[in-house]
């Protein structure tokens, strides 16, 4: 029996929809964060992997973990701290000896094989644990004792990180930042957002989340935002948002660093993300103003004389997306 196709525009509303449902879900579970909701569901729409940063208590760990029920995804979580060795991530060959004396080395999946892997206060590990994610990340498999090991479909990680100024902290490599599509910056809610949230946590049971879509209405949001159109004119401003903070570039001066193709592909991903969750079939130049931090953020870095003028990554960043 021949398949039927589904018409465009059905499948874009019907996704759009999903994915309106799943964001309405998680404003009524994690309050105050509808801008950190919006770009952690980019990040997920966009296929890429999402790094919060904030300080301790901001509900970024109940975000991924609503995020997990919420989309449908089997959820696993590691807590970094200093001594987390890559294994205690990846997993590990154990040696067993069968009834018949026979030897035989047995794969241990580490939380690594799931769907959606919570990196829960990722700069607390050392760089050698934090860089045992980086092969996951980028081609979603690990290898392990010399063999590939795929890892499930659709694969994520949403990380929580403290901010770097804090004890026990390790600053994150740059090779693994450029992993992140967006590093989402979690702020204090404001004074009605928190007075809501106590009314709805410190009395009685709360309502439970449960699943809005699943793992294959993911991949499905997923291809969509793939195939919607991108303008020129949005292309142009990623394009000159990117190589203004590259060497010779309209911002470079005071830049130890800027941001690699990745950060164009991020953003060009983003903002078609965006579009589909607000429920615009194309994407427009102010949704790369809106994201042009998130993306863009973890990318680029200061040099110490400028850091000393008194100069920020985000005031860097507000200078480009004025030029636009």
């Amino acid at each position: 029996m021949a398949t039927v196709r589904e018409d465009p525009m059905d499948r874009f509303d019907r996704l759009a929809a999903l994915t309106t449902r799943a964001r309405e879900a998680l404003e009524t579970y994690v309050f105050g964060q509808e801008r950190v909701i919006e770009e952690v569901l980019i990040s997920l729409l966009a296929g890429g992997h999402g790094l919060l940063v904030g300080t301790p208590g901001l509900a970024k760990t109940r975000l991924v973990a609503g995020t997990a029920t919420v989309l449908g995804l089997s959820e696993r979580r590691v807590q970094f701290t200093p001594d987390l060795m890559p294994s205690d991530i990846l997993g590990t060959e154990i040696l067993e000896e069968t009834e018949g004396g026979h030897r035989a080395f047995r794969f241990v999946e580490g939380p690594v094989f799931c769907q959606l892997l919570m990196a829960d206060e990722i700069n607390r590990a050392s760089p050698r644990t934090q860089s045992a994610l980086l092969e996951a990340m980028q081609e979603r498999q690990v290898t392990v004792a010399g063999e590939r090991r795929v890892l499930p479909q659709p694969f994520h990680v949403l990380a929580t990180q403290n901010p770097i100024e804090q004890e026990g902290t390790y600053p994150l490599p740059e090779a693994q930042l450029d992993r992140f599509l967006l590093q989402i910056d979690v702020d204090y809610p404001s004074l009605e957002a928190e007075r809501r949230m106590l009314a709805a946590t410190t009395g009685g049971a709360e309502t439970p989340l449960s699943a809005v879509m699943g793992a294959k209405d993911l991949e499905d949001a997923q291809a969509l935002v793939r195939d919607l159109p991108i303008g020129e004119r949005v292309v142009d401003a990623i394009l000159g948002l990117v190589r203004d903070a590259r060497p010779g570039g309209a911002s470079a001066e005071g830049l130890s660093w800027g941001p690699g193709p990745r950060a164009s592909q991020a953003l060009s991903l983003a903002v078609r993300a965006r579009a589909l969750l607000q429920g615009r079939t194309a994407p427009e130049v102010s949704d790369v103003i809106a994201l042009a931090g998130p993306a863009l953020r973890h990318r680029i870095a200061l040099t110490f004389a400028a850091r000393a003028e008194g100069r920020t990554v985000s005031g860097v960043i507000g200078e480009m997306t004025a030029r636009l």
